[in-house]
């Protein structure tokens, strides 16, 4: 037997420990993107400055509310790839809002690589949590793939799916980081 096992063990524990401990968190922050991702459903496609502006406040402020829960939860496993994908968020909220006028086809690609980015960042986070043993880390990497898979259909249907897919991509996007993070902060809860 290994000398090492006691120190995992209490280390699994801690990790537990931590994850319980800010259930509540993961909660907020999915239960607000899964409102953010049924807005963004809701919304046909739009002009384009309508669409810019929108996802251009939808993506800051899910951007910064994940570095508030980030940095909240800097404990817990994936903080970099958490951290990451908030800046992300940050980064192409404030590059939507500064050039409105810059078209569908801007948009697209902007998205293309969020949707590529975030899902590289979902997936890591996701076997983050698989190393600690935290559970549910396979609806955030159900999240990642999902991200990827949008992305990829993006960029294959340009130019004319810059027109429809933009507001409906956005928000499943949404819809399954949300729900996820919801389920994950749900078992977080039951667990010590």
């Amino acid at each position: 037997m290994s000398t090492n096992q006691p120190d995992i063990n209490d280390f699994q524990r801690a990790v537990g420990s931590a994850l319980h401990a800010h259930w509540k968190l993961f909660l907020f922050e999915g239960v607000v993107l899964l409102i953010l991702g049924a807005t963004a459903l809701g919304m046909p496609p739009l002009a384009t400055l309508a669409v810019t502006i929108v996802f251009g406040w939808v993506f800051l402020v899910s951007g910064v509310m994940r570095l508030f829960t980030t940095f909240l939860m800097r404990g817990a496993p994936g903080f970099w790839w958490s951290l990451l994908s908030a800046l992300l968020g940050v980064a192409v909220g404030t590059l939507l809002l500064s050039r409105p006028l810059s078209g569908a086809f801007s948009l697209t690609i902007v998205l293309v690589a969020f949707f590529i980015i975030e899902g590289v960042a979902s997936i890591m986070f996701a076997l983050d949590h698989k190393r600690e043993l935290s559970g549910r880390w396979g609806w955030m990497l159900a999240s990642g793939v999902v991200d990827l898979v949008l992305g990829t259909m993006i960029f294959a249907g340009l130019p004319s799916t810059a027109a429809w897919a933009v507001g409906l991509l956005v928000g499943v996007n949404m819809v399954f980081g949300g729900s996820a993070l919801i389920a994950m902060a749900l078992h977080a809860r039951n667990t010590a």
